[in-house]
């Protein structure tokens, strides 16, 4: 069991059945005689991705969620689910679009992950900080482009993701991709 003397940034705690981390915490003492301390935190609801602020009682006992991160490889886009391979059980692990949310957009078949579990359902993928993608199309950069600001031209990328690059990028070349902005990060040589 965890108390509110645990809370600390990172810890992850159950609310109401729902799996939180905690964001901040700051526990306050009263000034009058024999109000009870209360400690006041900041919170991530994991599944939904909502943060709320919290108040509780110090003392107050709180359970530890049954997390668990496996390895996973995405396999494919079959229309309604993105589908997963668990590389320690070798299940398919099925997955919306819209539990993943913008991660579901630097997918690509074969990429390896981690993902945290609870109650058997993906909470959260753990994607590298840059992944590696080719170039398809993106329109020829012309001389003068500078002039006006616009230093940067359209690409789509072989997984169709859009994204913004330099001028001297071209067709056919590969480049790393920021999974936390979704941004050219750079060419790869």
């Amino acid at each position: 069991m965890i108390t509110t003397s645990d809370f600390k940034k990172g810890l992850r705690i159950l609310i109401e059945g729902d799996p939180y981390t905690i964001m901040e915490s700051i526990v306050q003492t009263p000034s009058a005689r024999g109000a009870s301390s209360l400690a006041k935190v900041k919170v991530r609801n994991l599944k939904t991705g909502q943060v709320f602020d919290k108040t509780f009682r110090t003392g107050e006992r709180f359970e530890e969620p049954d997390l668990e991160r496996r390895p996973l490889q995405y396999l494919y886009n079959d229309g309604e689910h993105r589908v997963f391979l668990d590389q320690e059980s070798y299940e398919q692990v099925l997955v919306t679009d819209a539990d993943l949310g913008d991660d579901a957009k630097f997918l690509f078949d074969g990429l390896e992950m981690k993902a945290l579990f609870f109650e058997g359902a993906v909470l959260e993928l753990e994607l590298p900080a840059t992944l590696e993608y080719e170039i398809v199309d993106v329109e020829p950069g012309t001389r003068g482009d500078t002039a006006h600001g616009g230093v940067t031209k359209p690409a789509v990328l072989n997984n169709g993701m859009k994204v913004q690059v330099p001028l001297f990028v071209q067709q056919g070349e590969k480049i790393r991709v920021s999974t936390k902005d979704g941004k050219f990060a750079e060419r790869v040589r």
